[in-house]
């Protein structure tokens, strides 16, 4: 789809469908579509009862018109603390033009709205247009949306509509890494990615593999990928500014290609869905892609640890006590809580960069989904401002996020052993604020650090909003937008 901005008279203009967003009660956008055309949709809008509702799209057929159809799509009452409602009703309006086969479409946000608002038209568009079907022989042609060619934004600002592009290319490129099954993206194969899109991104790209861990003391990664013949991957990219260097920050990922659980095996049903456990590290690599475009002031780091959780004869165990790559040591108490013991080398790893800010991601414990829901992350730090500022992104890209509290020094025992530093597992009750704990442990000392839970939300059941059923990339857009505000400050 091209996006592209445009200051053409609407009611002059001839394509396929325009685009008009409502705030409930308020139909005055309608008069710039001419006297005809907007009598005839004011007549269907009140026949029908639409009134600019959140999310309702309302389709007027506007045959010998200039343009075959008006979608109105319904912000609510928009009182402007979030563009989403705009990101939401321009991804329903072009879903609708897909299935109308409409190939030309153009969006009126009105003069009041913000560059904000118009990147974020730019990203509902792509997102919504977003589909993972390469492995399909032969879709019905008669069911499958027509891709819209071109979206004109009217009024719109040129650089806003290409960064939220650019954000929303990223998300869906982290969503195509996510989608892909455990048999093609393994570890290996993961890093493979990961070194393809740094060459051809020009940044730079440092692979790890076994036996170069090993002489590391990776052995909390190694450990999990025990059980499996694929081995791990440690995986650090690099983004370094064109001039001085401002400052340096890391992303980090959880990068399970798969998770059966190890030992401590899953049940079927939850097994089914654990080729998103790698979605931290996809999404970590897809912020570096979009990263080496952006070209900020800083010099950024993207690791990611990259393992099988699998039983077999040579599987880390239940009661194992490993020595972690800062000298720590954890006990294990169950083996399918693997990924904080793999993000924990990671993190001890990326601290040895000395980052100022370091912000990781994981589908780590199906607490934080049971807590928070499946469109909501937790979040948990040591820096109070980098929470806050991290907070103000998700506002304004529509990635919820909610804060758990960390303070609590009797949850803290749960993860104490009596036989290591710390155990893998601090129990049901508290169970994502005992994993943030416990990853806490690893970062080093004064990083401002910044765990950002996605289990739950980093996959969707439902098609809503901008999200069809799969990957969602949750995450990329807020640590983009995040990372924006902070090379400004």
């Amino acid at each position: 789809m091209r996006i592209v901005a445009t200051d053409r008279d609407p009611s002059l203009w001839s394509g396929d469908a325009m685009v008009l967003f409502i705030i409930e009660g308020k139909m005055d956008p309608l008069d710039q579509l001419g006297e005809e055309i907007a009598t005839l949709v004011k007549q269907k809008a009140s026949r029908l009862g639409f009134t600019g509702k959140e999310d309702g799209l309302l389709v007027v057929d506007t045959p010998g018109g200039t343009v075959g159809s008006v979608y109105l799509a319904g912000l609510g009452s928009a009182d402007g603390a979030t563009p989403d409602p705009w990101r939401r009703g321009i991804a329903l309006a072009v879903r609708q033009a897909g299935k109308d086969r409409n190939k030309r479409i153009m969006a009126l946000p009105g003069g009041a709205a913000t560059p904000e608002v118009h990147s974020a038209l730019a990203e509902g568009a792509l997102l919504s247009e977003y589909s993972f079907e390469r492995y399909k022989s032969g879709p019905d042609p008669s069911e499958k949306p027509e891709p819209i060619e071109e979206l004109l934004v009217h009024g719109g600002d040129e650089r806003s509509l290409a960064r939220g592009s650019l954000n929303a290319i990223a998300q869906n490129f982290a969503r195509d890494l996510v989608n892909e099954p455990g048999n093609v993206i393994n570890p290996a194969g993961l890093a493979e990615r990961a070194s393809a899109t740094a060459r051809e991104c020009g940044i730079e790209c440092n692979i790890f593999e076994e036996e170069k861990m090993r002489e590391m003391g990776m052995n909390g990664i190694l450990s999990v990928g025990a059980g499996s013949h694929n081995t791990p991957r440690l995986i650090h990219l690099v983004y370094h500014p064109v001039g001085p260097s401002r400052e340096r920050i890391a992303f980090v990922g959880k990068g399970l290609t798969f998770d059966s659980g190890g030992l401590n095996i899953k049940p079927g049903d939850s097994m089914r869905s654990m080729k998103g456990d790698k979605t931290g590290a996809c999404n970590v690599i897809a912020i570096m892609k979009a990263v080496s475009e952006l070209k900020p002031d800083l010099e950024v780091h993207g690791f990611a640890g990259v393992a099988e959780n699998m039983p077999g004869g040579g599987a880390y165990r239940p009661d194992d006590i490993i020595r972690m790559f800062n000298g720590k040591t954890v006990e294990v108490d169950n083996t399918d809580a693997e990924g904080r013991i793999v993000l924990g080398d990671v993190l001890a790893y990326a601290s040895r960069q000395e980052p100022a800010v370091m912000i990781d991601m994981a589908t780590l414990t199906g607490a934080c989904a049971v807590a928070l829901g499946p469109y909501t992350a937790g979040i948990f730090g040591n820096d109070a401002a980098l929470a806050a500022s991290f907070r103000d992104a998700s506002g304004r890209t529509g990635e919820r996020v909610w804060e758990l509290p960390m303070d609590d020094e009797r949850l803290k025992k749960k993860i104490r052993s009596e036989v290591a530093d710390v155990v893998n597992s601090g129990g049901r009750y508290g169970g994502a604020i005992t994993a943030a704990m416990f990853l806490r442990e690893f970062v080093g000392e004064g990083i401002k650090w910044l765990h950002v839970d996605i289990a739950g939300v980093d996959s969707s059941d439902e098609e809503y909003g901008y999200y069809r059923k799969g990957a969602t990339g949750f995450g990329v857009r807020t640590c983009l937008e995040w990372m924006e505000k902070y090379d400004k400050h």
